[in-house]
């Protein structure tokens, strides 16, 4: 059976101004069209502020309030992001009248666990955008609509859908409206009371659009949506309600802005390799460029945690050079995104995609510079060869995948300065007398650029089993002295 979720913001209007995240001021606050409150805040509403009431009569009764002149243009935007974010459970997704959206979830039922599941993550992706949401589910997406501004109720068969429908009240569709009076005086004041008057009449009386309205709602007209198309490729940008002097408060705004993306690669099936946030600061005369924080990832995600997390630990580590107004967001490397494993048994340790996650975020929290990869170089002397890189290093042509000189063991920490030992009975001595437990290791280069080397190296082990690769310098016979032990690397 076919299912569409409808989701209506009933705040709307307000909430572009001040997101559900944000604190509510103490007075409250107010939306204003045409002088006249058209929606208050919980605050404001304690303090006797109605719908309808005009300015001085709000500013009498609390003087402290914030208001709020109405933007349609900020209001059809956040519709559109909204939209945008709900792509997560389905790509047919319709904007409708009176800030709500269409959602065709019929084929996303049973991959999001169920009606009731489906519903409570709706709306916690709104909670997260910043928006109150009503939601229902029903077999027609007029019906579901009018569920969702009246009952949130959750309905998925016909039948109860018409109960349902033809208790709410007639002002429930707009097309009744400009006729209320004229239903008022027949006596009409539900749904089923306008159905129970004669078709024909009522065409005459109130045009095809009522009853195109009314049959669409239960079911016995075809419904037709315009379906939101997508641009190729994601940026989105949110206004700050208030100047940040501190990161922290930037992570809710940036939050936003990661679910809408991941809605959108979710509806393109794509997966992001690279992102970019900017955080713009004051403009004009003293204008500052926006800071940047370019991400890179290892591994292509979609995930919206995942990302979060990156966000906030790069955040954390940014310093402001001026407030931030706005932040921005643009996906600036995307791919076709890879469908997960389908082996019957998972990888020992964690999959490929979780030891990339892992290496993000520890390079979003360490920095670039602390996060290192061996790059080895061709050449005998194991100081000169044990290199380290960034993981974002590009290694020259010709010395990419050098493999390690093969054969006996060797470290992967080596110490920055060889740490001479002490000789206690004959034997190198390092916290306790070492043993050798390899045959020895000779290492001569060097003489073709001055840095000749000439070394024994052996793997020794100690009392508590520690294992160390030490050396021993080759003396010759002419230099009269007894050759030193030299500890140059750990074994893990």
């Amino acid at each position: 059976m076919r299912a569409l979720l409808a989701v209506h913001l009933p705040r709307l209007q307000l909430e572009v101004f001040r997101p559900k995240w944000l604190p509510e001021p103490a007075h409250g606050c107010a939306v204003l069209e045409q002088d006249r409150v058209l929606v208050a805040s919980r605050a404001a509403r304690a303090a006797g502020i109605r719908p309808g009431m005009k300015r001085g009569g709000v500013l009498t009764l609390e003087p402290g309030v914030e208001m709020f002149e109405r933007d349609p243009a900020r209001e059809a935007d956040a519709q559109q992001a909204v939209a945008v974010a709900l792509m997560k459970f389905s790509p047919e997704v319709a904007l409708a009248e009176e800030a709500t959206v269409i959602v065709d979830v019929s084929a996303s039922l049973r991959l999001f666990g169920g009606v009731l599941r489906l519903c409570r993550e709706t709306k916690a992706l709104l909670a997260t955008l910043g928006f109150s949401a009503r939601v229902s589910l029903a077999p027609t997406g007029q019906g579901a609509w009018l569920l969702a501004k009246h009952g949130n109720r959750r309905l998925l068969k016909m039948r109860s859908l018409e109960q349902r429908l033809a208790a709410l009240p007639l002002e429930s569709i707009a097309e009744v409206r400009p006729f209320a009076d004229w239903f008022a005086g027949l006596g009409c004041a539900t749904i089923a009371d306008v159905r129970r008057l004669p078709r024909a009449g009522l065409q005459r009386r109130c045009g095809e659009h009522l009853l195109d309205s009314l049959d669409r709602a239960f079911g016995t007209a075809p419904e037709l949506f315009d379906w939101l198309e997508l641009p190729p490729a994601f940026s989105a940008r949110i206004e700050l309600p208030d100047r940040l002097e501190h990161t922290e408060g930037a992570l809710f705004a940036a939050h936003r802005l990661l679910v809408q993306m991941c809605g959108w690669l979710c509806a393109k099936q794509l997966a992001v390799t690279g992102v970019q946030l900017l955080l713009e600061h004051e403009r004009g005369r003293q204008a500052i460029a926006p800071t940047a924080i370019d991400i890179a990832l290892g591994e292509p995600t979609w995930h919206e945690e995942h990302l979060v997390r990156l966000i906030r630990e790069r955040l954390a580590r940014v310093e402001l050079a001026a407030p931030v107004i706005a932040l921005r967001l643009d996906a600036s490397q995307v791919q076709a995104a890879t469908p997960a494993s389908t082996t019957l048994f998972p990888e020992p340790g964690g999959s490929a995609e979780d030891h990339a996650r892992l290496v993000e975020l520890l390079v979003a929290r360490l920095g670039e510079d602390n996060v290192l990869r061996p790059a080895p170089l061709p050449d005998h002397r194991p100081e000169i060869a044990n290199r380290w890189v960034p993981l974002g290093y590009a290694l020259p042509s010709g010395m990419q995948g050098i493999p390690m000189p093969a054969g006996l063991p060797r470290p992967t920490w080596l110490l920055k300065t060889p740490v001479q030992l002490l000789m206690r009975k004959e034997r190198p001595f390092y916290g306790s007398p070492l043993k050798m437990v390899s045959p020895g290791e000779r290492i001569e280069a060097g003489w073709f650029d001055g840095q000749l080397v000439s070394r024994d190296y052996f793997v020794a082990q100690a009392d508590d089993q520690s294992c160390y690769w030490i050396y021993r310098e080759r003396t010759g016979s002419r230099d009269g002295k007894e050759p030193h032990w030299f500890l140059h690397g750990l074994f893990g």
